[in-house]
């Protein structure tokens, strides 16, 4: 079994990239996670930003693996403690299907992409940034994957 992280955005800082690669470095033997990055849709000015949201909702769609279940990360989407993220982590393993994470644009996700999920997961009530939540959503599946290890990663 196999995650990928679908993210719209580009060029994440330094600092989030190196963050992602150590848990994504620390993930392979688990669960190997790859990331895709998706081109953001145009926005600005006198731009339509629906347009934008279906552009990106549709570069996402085609970025999905055949068969995948599909997890979006939505705000209205479901809160996990990490125990219970262990818990659906060990669900989705057993489906034995390949993993597909989803993180949308500024707005969020396209209507379409939100349809296509298989669930959503909420990271909680706080506003972050996408960039940000790239790096959140690896260190928290690899405490899933090593809480179902009975790895010491997690000590609560």
């Amino acid at each position: 079994m196999k995650a990928r992280l679908i993210a719209v955005g580009e060029r994440a800082p330094a600092w989030v990239a190196q963050g992602f690669a150590e848990y994504q470095k620390r993930l392979s033997h688990w669960l190997p996670l790859e990331l895709v990055e998706v081109e953001p849709g145009v926005r600005g000015k006198g731009r339509d930003t629906a347009k934008a949201m279906a552009d990106e909702g549709a570069r996402v769609l085609a970025a999905l693996p055949k068969n995948a279940f599909v997890v979006a990360l939505d705000g209205r989407g479901k809160p996990y403690s990490s125990e219970q993220l262990a818990v659906r982590l060990e669900h989705w393993r057993g489906r034995g299907q390949d993993l597909a994470f989803l993180i949308g644009g500024p707005e969020g996700h396209a209507p379409e992409v939100i349809a296509r999920a298989d669930e959503t997961w909420s990271l909680g009530p706080l506003t972050l940034p996408h960039m940000l939540v790239r790096l959140v959503l690896a260190e928290q599946v690899y405490r899933a994957a090593a809480l179902l290890a009975n790895h010491p990663y997690h000590r609560a």
